[in-house]
């Protein structure tokens, strides 16, 4: 057991209220800005103002940005934190970022099994005067984890009372090299404050927060919707415009080409659209209505892909499911659609009205079955190649769907009409 630790060791809520008004200044900026540019502001400061502010900073996010210093900044920041603290840190830099390793705070609260409940809670009164302790944690002469005890069990057990006796055996304890969405899955029906981090040995290395995992998590998720259009995670509202054209424009060239690519396709029957120019007025509907029917899919899959529900094996039915879905849309909002054409064709007193009408319903059929498939198979497909499902998914998907169904119409129209 440790013996009294130096104040702004506690949480990162608690650290909160032992800032200085720069340091709080300097975490509110932090907390706006990717870790390469908060590490670039806290680079500017002293070494002892930058330290409080990284304890009160998310721990995972303070590890990244502790990683992006040069190392002789580093070194000064480890030197100014409290001992357990930096050592701590130096541990976490070992893991993935995106790891729970890399979220790890030290356990301080740790017991051998043969310690009274008398001598513990001695012990505890003066941690928690500048230590936020949520559990008490008991090892082995090895280090290992054997027990948890509750702060109730605690305060209700005879001062006498040995700790093996009163702790909850075989506890649940995740693993350092586990990706924080892995790690997320094995919590869902926890919801525990406070979970040990073990080694393969079950020796205990630390602890992560639940609260820090969902503020982690709840950025990964707010930066997946802008990875869908090619809006790197790393880009805030702070960043620099420069850094965020850097970002943003590689992808803008790659939708630039596939919108030639949707073009090509419209070239290839001009003497179709010379001939029913009313098919113009149709393009946007069919791929407005077919590009909605695959952000669909696509929101479904992500969703199920961040939170673990679609099992390997069940991909197939996922596309078979989405394309089902796509038919039977397709085909009622295809009626309206060809409904539409019908009355704009008899108005104008175009030829084949009806058949006009047939094929815009065929044709939007046929799209929004493809997008289904496509709003599906994109994320998988990206997955399967080891990238990040939602990386640039929507700019995929889009091409899908204005190519098969601006070429479905035109086609159709094309074999069709004579």
């Amino acid at each position: 057991m440790e013996g009294e630790a130096p104040v702004n060791a506690g949480s990162p809520a608690t650290q909160q209220s032992t800032l200085t008004t720069q340091q709080k200044t300097l975490v509110q900026e932090a907390k706006l800005r990717p870790a390469q540019s908060a590490a670039a502001i806290m680079a500017e400061h002293p070494a002892a103002t930058v330290a409080p502010a990284l304890q009160a900073l998310n721990p995972g996010f303070a590890q990244d940005i502790l990683a992006e210093f040069a190392a002789g900044f580093r070194h000064e920041v480890l030197s100014a934190a409290p001992a357990e603290i930096a050592r701590q840190w130096e541990r976490n830099l070992d893991y993935e970022q995106g790891s729970i390793g890399r979220m790890m705070e030290p356990a301080y609260a740790v017991f051998r099994p043969e310690i009274t409940v008398g001598v513990a809670t001695e012990q505890l009164r003066t941690l928690v005067r500048t230590r936020f302790i949520t559990y008490c944690y008991v090892t082995d002469a090895s280090g290992k984890l054997t027990g948890i005890i509750t702060m109730r069990d605690l305060l209700f057990a005879e001062n006498g009372t040995l700790l093996e006796t009163i702790m909850l055996r075989n506890p649940f304890y995740l693993k350092p090299g586990t990706p924080l969405a892995g790690a997320m899955k094995l919590v869902l029906d926890r919801h525990y404050p406070v979970y040990p981090v073990c080694d393969d040995n079950g020796v205990l290395l630390g602890l992560v927060r639940g609260q820090a995992m969902f503020e982690e998590q709840n950025l990964e998720i707010t930066a997946q919707v802008g990875s869908m259009v090619g809006v790197e995670k790393e880009e805030r509202l702070a960043t620099p415009w420069q850094q965020s054209l850097k970002f943003r424009h590689p992808w803008l060239q790659l939708n630039l080409l596939t919108a030639f690519v949707a073009g090509a396709v419209v070239a290839l029957f001009q003497d179709t659209v010379d001939r029913l120019v009313i098919l113009a007025l149709f393009l946007p509907v069919l791929a407005g209505q077919s590009g909605n029917t695959g952000c669909q899919a696509l929101a479904v899959t992500l969703r199920g892909l961040t939170l673990g529900e679609l099992k390997p094996g069940n991909e197939r039915m996922l596309v078979t499911k989405e394309a089902l879905l796509g038919l039977m849309n397709g085909a009622l909002v295809g009626l309206v659609a060809a409904l539409g054409m019908y009355i704009v064709a008899s108005y104008q007193h175009t030829p084949n009205a009806l058949l006009l009408a047939v094929v815009v319903w065929l044709a939007m059929i046929g799209s929004c079955v493809a997008s289904g498939i496509s709003g599906a198979m994109v994320p998988l497909t990206l997955k399967r190649f080891g990238a990040d499902p939602a990386t640039a998914s929507s700019i995929f998907l889009t091409t899908a769907t204005d190519v098969v169904s601006m070429g479905l119409l035109l086609g159709l129209a094309t074999l069709l009409i004579r």
